[in-house]
């Protein structure tokens, strides 16, 4: 039983130790937006705008570079430490493709997702369960697989557990985290 809890424990280190420049990006870029909107305001021949105006310049640039900042750290200052001070499972290391795939990716996830909403009728702040929580993931995860895929698949695609654990753990951090701006004013909506 011990073995089993140290498994499930290690597990969800590494899934998050793997997801940071995701989600370090992805929650960066809700501190860093406002100003000017990625579609300049432009609307589609169905009288919708593109993305609407929480999908700004300043956060996809803000977001991405603090990313890239952690994936940064990751490679080059955590593994000096790491064999003395931190668990064995922290020494996973992402490749500079890796950090900036997973960075950008995330973003533009997002910034897909936004897409569709404005599509189907969903007004800027409205919630869509689950999509909202794992858009950034699939992001993450495709454009990493497309530019990276030896890393991807030796970290995701050969560990289904850490797969597993993203996609569950992700919608409870991305609401708590969500919570937490709302009630720092940085967000509109707690979701």
């Amino acid at each position: 039983m011990f073995e089993i809890i140290i498994y499930f424990f290690a597990t969800v280190v590494l899934a998050i130790w793997l997801m940071l420049p995701a989600y370090i990006a992805n929650s960066m870029a809700v501190v860093f937006g406002g100003g000017i909107p990625m579609d300049l305001g432009m609307k589609l021949p169905d009288g919708k705008r593109v993305l609407g105006e929480g999908k700004t310049l300043r956060g996809l640039v803000g977001g991405t570079a603090c990313g890239i900042a952690a994936g940064l750290l990751q490679i080059f200052i955590i593994p000096t430490f790491s064999i003395q001070y931190l668990p064995t499972i922290i020494q996973y290391v992402p490749t500079i493709t890796a950090i900036i795939t997973l960075s950008f990716g995330a973003l533009l996830g997002d910034i897909v997702k936004s897409f569709f909403k404005r599509r189907i009728g969903f007004v800027r702040g409205a919630e869509l369960p689950l999509i909202d929580q794992l858009d950034f993931v699939a992001g993450a995860w495709v454009l990493t697989y497309i530019f990276d895929p030896v890393w991807f698949t030796r970290y995701f695609i050969s560990s289904p557990w850490i797969i597993v654990t993203v996609l569950v753990l992700t919608p409870i951090l991305h609401r708590l985290t969500n919570i937490f701006g709302y009630n720092i004013k940085l967000k509109k909506e707690p979701w």
